[in-house]
């Protein structure tokens, strides 16, 4: 086990301000450097005092209440998993800039929903605020951690689980998004991976893949009825229909019930993140995301780079299970 002059030595403090720190809850000293001696502490072996202080980079999607109900549960599930943790109450903030700004209040942040930031601005926050870790998708992946559920896997899953009930003319809905990286690609990464996997297990996709657009029911509604156009007078309906998001999903099942599609007789219906109004539409099978599983690897993640000050980035994929209601039944 370290001794206090090994601790002071190596947090670049006196051994009586190590002391004190540790000793006398009246002690003042900078936040900055109470943070960095009971870092050191916990690093060393000498006591397990540290309790990082992080930040939450709020910066979601907006606009749409289905997809920001989905982000409100992660911040809850993120506060209670902190409150867990006994973790100082976590800071939500709205700007990259801000907490670029805000760096010496943090030890660590944990994004949520985070857009394609500028290249220039994500190098400026790991200048000064280097251990980050991305819930759901990751802006720089060489620069931070990042915790998401693995979609590639969820698109295949779906396509075996339709196969495997007899679908074999299955076509995709979803909308705009970006691969993880510094690049702004308008392909989210379930159009992609859906259409790789297709491919490899020999469907057609040609005309059966309708992305466009933003993640609303406007938009889920406005697909589903072009997909119908273009297919049910050419004789030429797809059999099974996989959706990017529940969200999506309401929208598309509101018009295929407007135009008398039978779901899922005659089109069965697949979704993802299985938020609560997927129980209460058609109702809507979906692979459910866990958000509390995604929230306590995050921290883990985090506070063990905190901890090691590890040089190798990390990226951890999760899983998703299918919760199977009545639109689309897989085979037991």
């Amino acid at each position: 086990m370290a001794t206090l002059k090994e601790v002071a030595g190596r947090a670049g403090v006196s051994q009586s301000t190590v002391s004190r720190l540790l000793n006398d809850p009246s002690f003042s000293i900078k936040e900055e450097t109470r943070r960095r001696v009971l870092r050191v502490c916990e690093e060393m072996g000498y006591r397990n005092v540290f309790r990082p202080a992080i930040a939450v980079l709020d910066a979601p999607p907006s606009g749409e209440e289905l997809q920001d109900a989905y982000f409100a549960d992660l911040r809850k599930v993120l506060a209670e998993r902190a409150e867990s943790l006994e973790l100082d109450q976590l800071t939500f903030i709205r700007s990259i800039h801000e907490l670029t700004e805000r760096a010496t209040e943090f030890d660590g942040f944990i994004t949520v929903g985070a857009p394609v930031f500028p290249e220039a601005d994500l190098r400026a926050l790991h200048m000064v605020l280097p251990h980050g870790v991305c819930i759901d998708t990751n802006p720089a992946p060489r620069l931070f951690d990042s915790v998401c559920p693995d979609l590639s896997q969820t698109m295949l899953d779906a396509l075996d689980a339709m196969i495997a009930a007899g679908r074999s003319h299955i076509a995709f809905l979803g909308g705009v998004g970006s691969i993880m990286g510094m690049h702004d690609y308008p392909e989210d990464i379930r159009e992609l991976s859906f259409r790789q996997w297709a491919a490899h297990l020999g469907l057609e996709t040609d005309g059966l893949v309708y992305s466009s657009g933003t993640f609303t029911v406007e938009n889920g509604y406005r697909l589903a009825e072009q997909l119908v156009a273009d297919h049910r007078e050419a004789g030429s309906m797809p059999d099974g229909l996989i959706v990017a998001a529940d969200v999506l999903a309401v929208g598309a099942l509101q018009a295929l019930n407007a135009l008398r599609v039978e779901v899922p007789d005659e089109l069965a219906v697949v979704s993802v993140n299985n938020q609560s109004i997927a129980r209460y539409t058609s109702p809507l099978s979906s692979y459910a995301i866990d958000q509390r599983e995604l929230a306590r690897m995050a921290f883990s993640t985090l506070i063990d780079g905190l901890k090691h000050e590890r040089r190798v980035r990390r990226h951890i994929l999760l899983t998703t299970e299918l919760v199977p209601r009545a639109s689309f039944v897989p085979q037991a």
